[in-house]
């Protein structure tokens, strides 16, 4: 028997657009879900008054609190770019140990490329934000771009450790810019 009403017709249509928005639906979530590298998670937060005590030790991250909203979004812009450079570093870790290097070469290769990110970022950055980064890392390392190899290997015992932490992003900072770095599958 063959059916001639447009009936089915009218329910087959609706359905299959059903499909289809949710189909779509779902796999926009699914690259939600798998987005990497610098991912904004929230809209900025509006400065807060430099006399309001600031909860975090770190003095970047008091500073950002403050920062009008045109230099938190150009805050946020440098931020990502340093995560970009960090997706570089992952690439070049994998393309090292490809090539056979040592895990000491690649450990030392990646604390040069992070230096060289932080300088590249610092670039685009306010002298005083400079200073700022700078007397920070003074402080706690003796050095202005941070610790040096031999630092983190002192630290750690392992260049495999040194070359992790490396490619580590300050969780404090990216939180406070509505950041969150994911390093992207290499």
């Amino acid at each position: 028997m063959r059916l001639s009403s447009p009936l089915p017709r009218r329910v087959l249509v609706p359905f299959v657009a059903v499909v289809a928005l949710l189909t779509t639906a779902a796999a926009a979530s699914a690259g939600a879900a798998e987005a990497c590298g610098s991912v904004i998670t929230a809209p900025l937060a509006p400065p807060v008054s430099a006399d309001d005590p600031c909860p975090s030790t770190d003095p970047v991250v008091c500073r950002i609190r403050v920062m009008p909203m045109d230099e938190k979004v150009e805050a946020q812009r440098t931020r990502i770019r340093y995560h970009d450079l960090l997706e570089s570093m992952h690439r070049t870790e994998a393309d090292m140990r490809a090539a056979g290097a040592t895990d000491e070469e690649v450990a030392r290769e990646l604390v040069d490329m992070r230096n060289q990110a932080k300088e590249i970022t610092r670039a685009g950055m306010t002298a005083e934000e400079v200073r700022i980064l700078e007397e920070r890392n003074r402080a706690k390392y003796g050095n202005p771009l941070g610790p040096t190899a031999d630092q983190l290997y002192a630290k750690y015992g392992s260049w495999n450790e040194v070359a992790s932490a490396a490619m580590r992003t300050s969780y404090a900072v990216d939180r406070e810019l509505s950041l969150e770095y994911r390093p992207c599958p290499v």
